[in-house]
């Protein structure tokens, strides 16, 4: 199975870097205040705002009255700043960030069309995404009802032209390279650059296009595009990209300013532009919180073992799935009997049969490009065609795996990632302050087979050799355990290894379109309910914060996500009220036409707590829920290995509380609050280090829980006027 948790791991860096003293408080440093309109949005830089005056921070304030998932200056006092793993405002309250990526339509440009695709690249134009400006406001009023004021602004690398323009207008978000290579991300002319044939990739099996061209939802396509970065395009993109240097070193290119430089040179310093541009078009922004600076990155062939086979365990095997070599031939113009992979159990796939491809003798590389038509593996001598034979021979069967020049083993983090993200004097000791930990999640047996039900898999327990029968769980509750052990897995490797930083699941969702799309027909979603559910329950349990993927208002039930065949989004315009029939009022259910499954993704959760949280629980079915937290104490005993329920909790590892008040956002349509606040305000008489804090909320009526009492009142009356009636028969 395809590993979600190794190679997809990203790093943000938020704001300006504190500088921490011997005690480890944060030194004042200047920060702009937060949008209070706009939803806060990472990807982005956040600038720090001045700290309370002295006198003001000696004594317990009470907040502003906002609401609870404000993230506005008014909102937090004037900051929202890191500190150990958590977020903490200027009242030095935890911080629980939480919300949506903008969007999933951001892969695909306004004015793309299917049918011409990949003509007129160079025309493309993000503009309008995710929403057209002036729809804003109906879409943030809507994130805000639901308690999901955080968002992921998902910029691509596409509006940057060859020639070093950029469409500032909309401003890395990466899968499988590019558009151009069956993904996302990456502009058209990166790959001409190395030397591909935009229009000679999908013959030769080069990429898997048809994902992007509007397909992926027929079962013989379904989740194929992740096979994509194994497959020619992607993966010697991703080679030059990371270690051009290394492994391909005789492609030069000239860049914009005329001189000759290595492929790796010319596409790092571009997308370093890229981001340049971007931090000075946004960077000072007053609703913007930090940069995620590659989405889901990818080693391509860095540390590939043979030629002849990619790694099982880590690499998607799904439809045809040629080996390197089979791809090298392919792209060259050469036919190759490639395997053919289908589902199976209890391993996920298993090779069924073999397919002659490229019978056409289609060239992926063009004739005119630096590499002059020819492979650039072969021009590097990793393979080559014996013409006597009429057939291709590997000649460096380990390329990949050691360095050419001086033959010492290579390794993708320490030679190749670490170096180009963090330079060398990023020491354990030197490591940016403002860098948080940012992984993605999702139950990767149920992306697979694209369905949910009683039973579901640890596929991560099992990639890392748990017993089968332990990975194995039932019922909805079994869900919950299952998906709680894995983010718990994930949450205490980002504390191990980076010590004390937040932690925010950048993605996690689930397809709307499981089971065979029956919910679009029957219009009854339990099992997308249950499975959200037990999602947010893990998180929940974690104690950290996410974006869901993904907030998507062009989703359409039969063309969901318009992406290689992907239906993530819970809202869908088509399917929600606009203009004059939209109330904003917080308190209004017109804000919720549109949205699928609400009853598992709006629910309660301490936004701003007065403490160091150290449990909190909801029920979706009752709409209870519980949480705890501790008020910092005395120097005491950490835990030895960094633990989610076991935090750091003595005085002098939080900052000074100045408020006593916590804040849990309370959403009306579970309280059956008519207010738009939507806050639930605890404030104990003192806050005494050390004391634990443990609140229960019981909700008797809301708004579904009106429903049901009206109904008893009509079943009630009903059988009243049936007494009524056979007495007066009797009389």
């Amino acid at each position: 199975m395809l590993s979600r948790t190794d190679s997809e791991a990203s790093f943000i860096l938020v704001g300006s870097e504190s500088v921490t003293d011997d005690k480890g408080s944060d030194a004042e440093t200047p920060r702009a205040e937060l949008n209070r309109m706009l939803p806060v949005s990472r990807l982005r830089r956040h600038c720090p705002v001045k700290r309370s005056s002295a006198s003001q921070a000696s004594r317990p304030q009470t907040p502003e009255q906002t609401f609870a998932h404000d993230w506005s200056a008014a909102g937090t006092g004037g900051r929202l700043y890191i500190h150990g793993r958590h977020f903490v405002d200027a009242h030095g309250r935890v911080c629980n960030l939480r919300g949506v990526n903008l969007s999933g339509n951001c892969k695909t440009p306004t004015n793309h069309d299917h049918d011409s695709f990949p003509a007129n690249h160079a025309d493309v134009t993000f503009v309008g995404r995710p929403f057209p400006l002036e729809e804003a406001p109906d879409h943030f009023a809507r994130l805000r009802r639901w308690g999901l004021t955080f968002s992921t602004s998902a910029g691509y690398y596409g509006p940057v032209t060859s020639s070093g323009i950029y469409d500032t207008d909309y401003l890395s978000y990466i899968h499988v390279w590019s558009r151009y290579s069956g993904g996302s991300g990456a502009p058209a002319w990166t790959l001409e650059a190395v030397g591909f044939d935009l229009h000679g990739l999908e013959e030769p099996g080069a990429a898997w296009l048809r994902g992007v061209k509007g397909g992926g939802h027929i079962e013989d396509e379904r989740g194929l595009w992740p096979c994509g970065y194994q497959k020619l395009a992607a993966a010697t993109m991703a080679t030059c990209f990371w270690a051009g240097d290394t492994f391909a070193p005789k492609l030069r290119v000239k860049n914009t300013e005329g001189e000759e430089v290595s492929i790796q040179v010319f596409l790092q310093t571009a997308f370093l532009n890229m981001w340049k541009v971007l931090a000075q078009a946004v960077g000072d922004l007053e609703g913007v919180l930090g940069f995620e600076i590659m989405n889901e990155p990818h080693r391509g062939y860095v540390e590939l073992h043979s030629m002849h086979a990619f790694d099982y365990n880590t690499d998607l095997h799904l439809g045809h799935v040629p080996t390197a070599f089979q791809s090298f031939m392919l792209g060259a113009g050469h036919p190759a009997t490639v395997g053919f992979w289908t589902r199976s159990f209890p391993m996920p796939t298993r090779r069924t049969s073999t397919k002659v491809l490229n019978t056409a003798r289609q060239k992926a590389w063009r004739d005119d490009g630096p590499t002059n038509g020819l492979c650039i593996w072969e021009m590097h001598g990793v393979w080559g065609w014996d013409r006597r034979k009429d057939e291709g021979v590997v000649l460096r069967e380990s390329y990949f795996t050691k360095d050419p020049m001086t033959g010492r083993k290579v390794d993708w983090y320490e030679d190749f990632y670490y170096p180009f993200f963090c330079p060398a004097s990023w020491t354990a000791e030197r490591r940016p302050a403002n860098m948080i930990y940012a992984p993605h999640w999702y139950d990767l047996n149920g992306l697979f087979t694209k369905a949910f039900g009683n039973f579901t898999v640890n596929v991560q327990g099992l990639s890392r050799g748990m017993f089968p029968l332990k990975a194995f769980y039932w019922g909805h509750r079994g869900a919950r355990d299952n998906f709680a052990l894995q983010i718990q897995n994930i949450v205490e490797a980002g504390y191990r290894s980076l010590g004390e930083r937040p932690v925010i699941i950048g993605e996690c969702g689930i397809p709307m379109d499981m089971n065979k799309g029956e919910a679009f027909k029957t219009d009854r979603w339990q099992w997308q309910t249950c499975m959200m559910d037990a999602m947010l329950t893990a998180l929940d349990r974690a104690l950290i914060g996410f974006t869901l993927w993904n907030y998507n208002p062009d989703n359409e039930d039969h063309t969901g996500d318009d992406w290689n065949g992907e239906n993530f989004s819970w809202f869908s315009r088509r399917r929600a009220l606009t203009g004059m029939w939209l109330d904003h009022a917080q308190a209004s259910p017109t804000l919720d036409n549109g949205a699928r499954i609400l009853r598992a993704f709006v629910r309660p959760y301490p936004a701003k707590t007065a403490g160091i949280p150290i449990d909190f629980s909801y029920e979706m079915n009752t709409g209870a829920f519980e949480c705890a937290w501790v008020v910092p104490g005395p120097s005491a005993d950490e835990p030895a290995s960094p633990s989610v329920h076991r935090p750091p909790t003595s005085a002098d590892a939080h900052p000074e509380l100045t408020s006593k008040v916590t804040e849990i956002y309370l959403p009306s349509m579970i309280a059956h609050d008519r207010k738009s606040r939507q806050t639930l305000s605890i404030e104990p008489a003192a806050l005494t280090p050390g004391q634990v804090h443990r609140v229960s909320v019981k909700v008797l009526l809301g708004d579904f829980g009106t429903h049901v009492v009206a109904a008893f009142v009509l079943l009630f009356s009903f059988l009243i006027a049936v007494v009524l009636v056979m007495l007066s028969e009797t009389a």
